[in-house]
């Protein structure tokens, strides 16, 4: 499951340009979010110090797990559904969920989980291996309800449920990633009664499996999930998680500040800084899961070869693609824009997966070099005009960048961004708008340019595959896939099957780290940084947050369920806050906070999911 993303994976949007997308759309709804926000200074009620309330501005496609690419449900969805096998809190390593064990046969061609004994859906209904396949059926025989995570099944030829608590997933191909992982598992006896799975929002009175449940969601208004008592690692120590949406990210600080909300993340580096010494409230620098970076049109198409969007025929070119990379100072937008919270990024496979991520010193890694990137154009045949600015065919080398005008980090790199590329005589236009229109045009593929994001999970198959032209859409509308930038070389493909069938892991990790010099040799994206994801929370009402992994990892944007699972409330805590609640309280318990490093993520796009996760 994307955790964009997921890896759901996709598309992110921040706070405050969310305001829109929320309410109404367009002009019209960022107004009425604006006011809503500046008018919601009513006295809080006191909270109870059992729920653990939560800063956000999140978006929701559904809460239809087999559909849902939006990075707010799709968490959620992490706490209400439990998988076959669950990401391990201390390193994402493979462990229990549904199933207690599994075993690899037939030279991986065969995967045999047992259940855990007396394992009971939230309505008291048995969980058997019956459950497991109708899921993965579904998912093999709709092709729409593979929609987020339909990778994930490509490899099963078929699904069996030999007695109730055995499922034996047979492979088409010999696979080293546990087939039973990120796959929500849903309840046969609820959805086989659904008349259009596809069309299922799936949000009042969810039956589930995982530590919370959804109980309701009201568009716009409220989303509530309440704890889970029958979930099989006991029942979660608070009753409950509510967002608070504000219209923007230093509202949520002083939330924070103020004990309206008891948890913010996504915190720019001044906003971190500037919580250090507040009395009741702890901040945490953790190692993300995300990477940030600068996805090129390379010339969107379907899985049938029909073109499609507005993208630039300049940037077709590899050359063109490469001298943007080497005219891109990532060292300086790190220092500058995010203030040294983060790393470097080489790939789409964040540092923080040290097994697959491809090292700085790879010989694949292209260095800020404008030289080098005047070099690569001469070499496509662009030539510098009297402006500077290069010409071929009596074309202009011009291109247009899309940034959320609501993002101060999109701004900034931008800043740095226009003066690098007229220096190498690519001239950029900036194209400032709200992040609802960049979602848009990012699956329509109308762009050249625009910043993107996705939350990786701890085994790179699924972002590995979202790069295969196997996932590129299937209408020219951009819809009928998830991709991560429009990517496909048959080439990466045939290396992607190859990762996925090797059982020898550092063989697998040579093949992975192969894809990802090809990929970054091809330029579909320049990585920038894998922020660190900057949280606070008050100390002083709850504790006993886990982090994923254990020593360095984050509170919210897991891949799991461990952030808020073993949270509880601080011994004599007091309720409430100052009666000051500068945001739009969207009601009832949620789970599962949106962050994407260093700029504040809330909503996956899809080509930014993102992730998912």
């Amino acid at each position: 499951m994307r955790s964009a993303p997921r890896s759901r994976t996709a598309r992110c949007l921040t706070a405050a340009a969310l305001a829109s997308a929320l309410l109404i759309g367009g002009p019209a709804g960022a107004a009425q979010a604006q006011a809503v926000g500046a008018a919601s200074t009513a006295p809080a009620e006191d909270a109870d110090t059992t729920t653990l309330r939560i800063a956000t501005s999140g978006f929701v496609d559904t809460f239809n797990p087999f559909i849902s690419i939006y990075l707010t449900p799709t968490n959620i969805i992490r706490y209400v559904y439990e998988s076959l096998v669950q990401n391990d809190a201390e390193d994402g390593s493979p462990t229990k969920g549904l199933a207690d064990s599994w075993e690899a046969s037939d030279g991986g061609r065969t995967w045999t989980f047992t259940l855990q004994d007396d394992l009971v859906w939230s309505d008291g209904e048995p969980i058997t291996s019956a459950d497991v396949k109708f899921t993965y059926d579904q998912m093999m025989t709709v092709p729409a309800l593979g929609t987020a995570n339909g990778n994930l099944v490509s490899n099963f030829d078929t699904v069996e449920a030999p007695d109730d608590k055995t499922v034996v997933i047979k492979l088409k191909t010999p696979q080293a990633p546990n087939p039973g992982s990120e796959i929500p598992i849903v309840p046969k006896h609820i959805w086989e009664e659904v008349e259009d799975p596809t069309t299922f929002a799936n949000d009042t009175d969810v039956v589930g499996s995982g530590p919370f449940l959804l109980k309701s969601y009201a568009a716009n208004q409220s989303i509530e999930l309440e704890a889970n008592e029958e979930f099989w690692r006991g029942a979660p120590k608070i009753d409950g998680i509510q967002y608070v949406y504000y219209t923007n990210s230093d509202a949520q600080v002083q939330a924070l500040k103020a004990g309206d909300v008891d948890l913010v993340t996504g915190l720019t580096p001044t906003q971190f800084d500037a919580l250090q010494n507040v009395e009741g409230v702890t901040t945490h620098s953790g190692e993300g899961r995300r990477f940030h970076s600068l996805s090129i049109n390379l010339g969107q198409q379907t899985r049938e070869n029909e073109p499609y969007g507005t993208g630039s025929e300049a940037l077709k070119d590899v050359n063109v693609r490469q001298a943007i990379r080497l005219g891109t100072d990532i060292e300086t937008l790190l220092d500058k824009v995010l203030a040294g919270e983060g790393t470097l990024a080489t790939s789409f496979i964040p540092a923080s997966f040290p097994k697959w991520h491809l090292p700085e010193d790879h010989p694949a890694i292209m260095p800020f070099d404008p030289d080098a990137a005047k070099a690569k154009l001469d070499d496509a045949g662009w030539t510098p005009g009297a402006d500077g600015i290069r010409e071929k065919d009596g074309q202009k080398l011009a291109l247009r960048l899309l940034i959320d005008a609501e993002d101060s980090n999109e701004q900034s790199i931008s800043d740095f961004f226009v003066p690098w590329m007229k220096d190498i005589g690519i001239q950029i236009t900036v194209e400032s708008t709200d992040s609802d229109t960049i979602s848009a045009k990012a699956v329509s593929g109308d762009y050249d340019l625009y910043f993107s994001g996705w939350s990786v999970n701890p085994d790179p198959d699924y972002q590995l595959g979202i790069n295969t032209c196997f996932n590129l859409p299937t209408s020219t509308d951009g819809s009928g896939g998830t991709t991560q930038d429009g990517y496909c070389n048959p080439e990466f493909d045939e290396l992607y099957a190859e990762q996925r069938s090797e059982l020898d892991e550092e063989k697998r990790q040579e093949i992975v780290q192969e894809m990802l010099a090809l990929n970054y040799t091809d330029t579909a994206q320049v990585a920038t940084w894998y922020a660190n994801s900057l949280e606070a929370y008050r100390s002083d009402r709850f504790t006993g947050f886990t982090l994923q992994p254990k020593d360095t990892g984050i509170i919210a944007n897991q891949a799991g369920y461990w952030g808020y699972l073993t949270v509880e409330p601080v011994e004599g805590a007091t309720e409430g806050g100052t009666g000051t609640n500068t945001g739009l309280i969207i009601g009832g318990v949620i789970v599962g906070v949106i962050l994407v490093g260093g700029l504040v993520f809330f909503l996956v796009r899809r080509r930014n999911m993102a992730d998912v996760e």
